[in-house]
């Protein structure tokens, strides 16, 4: 099955060192408004979801959302979520740590668009 979202191994390591410090945490990818186009991660529930925001899998046992409008940006791509050496956005939780999220992608390719598509 095609994800929409997957972590790599370095990202999976600071989600489960967040997770420990601050137990139940969300992702939700920012569109670019203050910090940049960046996964922003959450104490689950400190960031309140709206009706046009889309969940888009899940990386870590953790809830990956999006904003309907990122999304039509985002949607032939899959996401790749990375981590990697220095601060973070100031308003997500890696922003105190020695690492930070930050966000690849692959383009889908026709077959993958249409098996992702099927979920949507």
């Amino acid at each position: 099955m095609v994800e929409r979202v997957i972590a790599t191994k370095e990202a999976l390591k600071l989600i489960d060192l967040i997770k420990s410090r601050h137990g139940a945490i969300m992702f939700y990818q920012s569109g670019g408004c203050c910090e940049g186009s960046v996964p922003m991660c959450y104490v689950e529930g400190d960031f309140k979801l709206g009706d046009n925001d889309i969940y888009l899998g899940t990386i870590g046992d953790v809830p990956f959302y999006i904003h309907r409008a990122q999304y039509e940006y985002f949607k032939h791509t899959q996401l790749i979520i990375d981590a990697m050496v220095g601060r973070g956005a100031s308003f997500s939780l890696d922003s105190v740590e020695e690492m930070h999220f930050i966000t690849k992608s692959k383009v889908f390719t026709a077959d993958e668009y249409d098996e992702v598509n099927k979920l949507f």
